[in-house]
């Protein structure tokens, strides 16, 4: 994989813009108490839930909790499961720490990433040593996701080279209102869509998998 060499050659340039003259915009900022609930519709039917959670400590620490847990059966037998539980810390805007456990249909990973100085040590079941700190991780929810280079992996620590190009303008149904939004592409191990309001809040995501059509729908604006 292109894993650390490949790194250190980015580090310099994590959150390097969709082209070299466009700089990122400012991220959305995440007060206590917000949540970003997705519903999964796998070919148009229910597959299940993607939550992040976030809430503040009295020292301005940033805890962002994700729960995937998506299902797909045949009447009451389930034939596929995947669950994704991860913890991100935040500290002046800088990721400080990383957790996550992921089963996907029997298959478990995991990450623990952890902030030293100008970088993460990562100890994942896909990649163990170092990475810049201002690696954003897979979470989503950063807008800068969308103008860096490479993600790290919530599911197993791999260090993700990743291509964005901006699709253009959209309009994102959310609870019966249309919401203006980015629509970006993400090109990666496999190809992610994601849209973006322009608050720089995460309100839609759509991907094909094992050719099955996965849609992600905001049940409201946050």
């Amino acid at each position: 994989m292109r894993h650390l060499a490949s790194i250190v050659l980015a580090a310099a340039v994590a959150q390097t813009a969709l082209a070299d003259n466009v700089p990122a915009p400012d991220p959305w900022t995440p007060s206590a108490g917000d949540q970003i609930s997705f519903e999964v519709l796998r070919k148009g039917k229910p597959f299940g839930d993607h939550i992040l959670s976030f809430d503040k400590a009295e020292d301005g620490t940033l805890q962002v909790t994700t729960d995937v847990d998506l299902k797909a059966g045949l009447g009451p037998i389930t034939v596929f499961r995947y669950s994704l539980d991860s913890t991100e810390k935040w500290q002046d805007g800088k990721l400080v720490s990383l957790s996550g456990q992921t089963n996907d249909d029997g298959d478990r990973t995991s990450v623990d990433a952890d902030r030293e100085g100008d970088t993460l040590t990562i100890d994942g079941t896909a990649y163990t040593g170092e990475a810049p700190a201002d690696i954003i991780p897979s979470s989503h929810w950063n807008i800068k996701q969308m103008y860096s280079d490479v993600m790290l992996s919530t599911e197993d620590g791999e260090l993700l080279d990743i291509k964005v190009e901006q699709i253009g303008r959209d309009n994102v149904m959310i609870g019966g209102q249309s919401v203006p939004a980015d629509h970006y592409r993400l090109t990666s191990d496999i190809t992610v869509d994601l849209w973006y309001d322009d608050a720089g809040r995460w309100v839609k995501l759509a991907f094909e998998a094992r050719g099955q059509a996965i849609e992600y729908r905001l049940r409201q604006l946050y």
